[in-house]
């Protein structure tokens, strides 16, 4: 591992290319917060599916390209004379020094789940009307129902068991079942989906991570599937619900 000394020349030489790329390339020079905005989020896509890869090299790279929008952001900022940032990396130190009273303070914390309900209780006294009022809109729903259950546990409002909250997904699904409503049986449907995901992060599962390796893995047996039937002669339009099973067990085993 490189040394401090050595990583801070290497952000100093980040910042250097920034300023010099901001100057003489065309396509940097005209770049915006708005323009940068949808590429910043693929870009953590990218790092999220490394991570979900376990590929090092591969995170190392994404959180490379991070780095990069963060000091494009801030070098933006710096020019119309907004902050800079040294003013961005003070601000989060600040933060961190200021919700964490039992490293810096005479806080008292010893476990994950005091450190939590501090945090929350800050939060609120700095003016935070609501727990749930950091939850960012447009996060996608899944991500969504976990932070909002998490934020929640921060002060308290959590099942006793896993137990629990395995009864509350089968009342849930009992409620949907007998829901002939249309409109309100895809809300009974979003319930399960909650309950599902809150029974995933009460034993330790992030229903998003877990949802996305069983993705993945379905697109990879499914392309074997695919290289199955062709080898057999065999076109997936024209073939029975029992052949496609049976591809899908020899793909399975493949």
């Amino acid at each position: 591992m490189n040394t401090r000394k050595a990583q801070l020349e290497a952000f100093n030489r980040l910042l250097d290319i920034m300023d010099e790329l901001r100057e003489k390339c065309p396509w940097d020079r005209k770049q915006t917060n708005e323009s940068l905005r949808t590429l910043s989020i693929e870009e953590i896509y990218e790092l999220s599916d490394a991570i979900i890869e376990n590929d090092s090299d591969e995170i190392k790279k994404e959180l490379g390209d991070v780095f990069l929008h963060l000091v494009f952001y801030s070098k933006i900022a710096s020019e119309q004379g907004q902050f800079d940032v040294a003013d961005v990396l003070n601000s989060i130190c600040d933060k961190l020094i200021h919700r964490h009273p039992h490293i810096y303070g005479e806080v008292q914390a010893d476990t994950e789940e005091k450190v939590l309900q501090n945090w929350e209780k800050l939060k609120l006294k700095e003016g935070n009307k609501s727990v749930l009022s950091g939850v960012p809109s447009s996060l996608p729903a899944m991500v969504k129902a976990y932070r909002i259950q998490d934020k929640v546990k921060g002060v308290g409002f959590e099942f006793e068991n896993s137990e629990q909250v395995f009864e509350k997904i089968q009342e849930e699904i009992i409620e949907f079942k007998n829901e002939p409503n249309p409109i309100d049986k895809e809300m009974e449907f979003g319930d399960i989906l909650f309950s599902l995901i809150n029974y995933g992060r009460f034993v330790g599962i992030n229903a998003d991570d877990a949802l996305e390796k069983s993705n993945k893995k379905f697109i990879k047996r499914f392309q074997i599937l695919e290289e199955i039937a062709q080898e057999k002669g065999l076109i997936l339009g024209e073939m029975t619900l029992n052949q496609l099973d049976d591809l899908w067990n020899l793909a399975k085993i493949r």
